[in-house]
């Protein structure tokens, strides 16, 4: 079950100039599935990537933060390697053996140099990963390489999710056009910092050496780890950005007058994809906006926007439809401000103000509350009152079938 989440239309998602994805099924964990996704990029394109802050984080996360530091050591990163099934992580030394040796098969396969590709892994953790099937599927996958790949990309990186995540955009700035497609996967063990999620998103904008890197930053933080499902970080949550730098827009600086357009598409892009995540999240009925306003600094307004957030109590409450209001205002008063003057803090559900001066709103209804919880989608909007900064957080109920797959996960 999806919170309002059409299906992605192939025919929606833009090719990137410079950039080709290849899918093959390797057995990984179940046979006759897409497991296995190679993407690879033209000579001069850009790379940057935000990674888990889990310190048990996935050999590939390991191997990836290295490649990256040194720029692919002789040249630019040129390809990703995605499997899926298996997570590569509490592996200890033989799975960052095994990761490098994915590195290597493709870097040969493509003739490029080892430390010129990233590898990625999701599934189940504290498994070996079955690197033969990988490497042997490898060919596979080279061989479709293709501009026109995305759905099937989307398709090849999944796990629990229920369906496809897929988005492309075509913005026009002063220097011409420019075109932005990604993809995510991810549906539970999600948190910020980031989710259990991998995001890849392309453009064919290019960049100079260095921009990416903070443009990238700064995105994942308005996107993907403004997301959460249950509060668990994984071992192996990665989000890329790649500039193939194939149009006729070329970015210098965060002065260029077509920067603040693509930087305003680019986040709008990750931000559609990782709000699929959560209405794809593991068992969900309802999609929930956490607005917090008043807040003294964005830290303490997302101290207040998790505490609500990973409350089971408020997530079982509004998969119940129930306005057991009263679980949101606990949840706000052990957040972590210690100087909170809840006599200042007001809360609406929807449209209806439900507190206000420290109490219940004198002229809230309950069924009032009733109303708005029946909805799909449902905001919470907290003012703190005590500033200007503000915080918006993503989340969704919690439900039977949550406890149900998990359980069963690595059945």
């Amino acid at each position: 079950m999806t919170v309002n989440l059409p299906l992605p239309n192939k025919a929606d998602l833009k090719p990137i100039k410079g950039f080709e994805m290849g899918i093959a099924e390797a057995g990984i964990k179940k046979a006759n599935r897409k497991d296995l996704l190679v993407m690879t990029l033209v000579p001069g394109s850009q790379v940057a990537g935000v990674f888990t802050l889990n310190r048990f984080c996935a050999a590939p996360v390991q191997v990836c933060r290295e490649h990256l530091a040194q720029d692919g050591r002789n040249g630019e990163i040129r390809a990703l390697v995605v499997n899926t099934g298996n997570a590569n992580a509490g592996t200890g030394e033989p799975g960052m053996k095994h990761a490098l040796e994915t590195c290597a098969a493709l870097a040969k396969d493509l003739q490029i140099h080892p430390e010129q590709v990233l590898p990625f892994s999701t599934g189940v953790i504290l498994e070996p990963l079955p690197v033969e099937k990988i490497i042997h599927a490898l060919p596979k996958a080279i061989a479709n390489l293709d501009v026109d790949n995305w759905l099937n990309a989307a398709q090849a990186i999944m796990t629990t999710d229920t369906q496809p995540k897929a988005a492309s955009v075509t913005v026009s700035t002063p220097a011409g056009l420019v075109t932005i497609t990604g993809i995510s996967k991810g549906a539970g063990m999600i948190h910020p910092n980031m989710a259990t999620m991998l995001g890849f998103v392309a453009t064919d904008a290019g960049f100079a050496p260095g921009l990416l890197s903070n443009l990238t930053r700064e995105i994942a933080d308005l996107s993907f780890n403004a997301i959460t499902i249950d509060g668990d970080t994984s071992t192996n949550d990665s989000f890329i950005v790649m500039a193939t730098g194939q149009s006729s827009v070329q970015i210098q600086s965060v002065t260029d007058p077509s920067y603040g357009v693509v930087r305003e598409a680019l986040i709008g892009l990750a931000k559609q994809l990782a709000q699929m995540i959560v209405r794809d999240g593991e068992g969900a009925t309802k999609f929930i906006t956490i607005e917090i306003l008043g807040g003294k600094t964005q830290a303490e307004c997302l101290l207040v926007a998790k505490a609500v957030a990973h409350s089971p109590l408020v997530k079982t409450a509004f998969f119940a439809s129930d306005p057991n209001l009263g679980r949101i205002l606990a949840a706000i008063g052990y957040a972590g401000i210690t100087d909170l003057d809840v006599s200042r803090v007001q809360m609406w559900l929807g449209d209806v103000l439900v507190a206000k001066d420290g109490g219940r709103n004198p002229s809230y209804q309950e069924a009032d509350g009733q109303r708005v919880m029946q909805a799909e989608e449902i905001t919470i909007k907290v003012d703190l009152g005590r500033g200007i900064a503000t915080q918006t957080l993503w989340t969704c109920d919690l439900s039977h079938d949550y406890v149900s797959i998990n359980a069963d996960y690595r059945s």
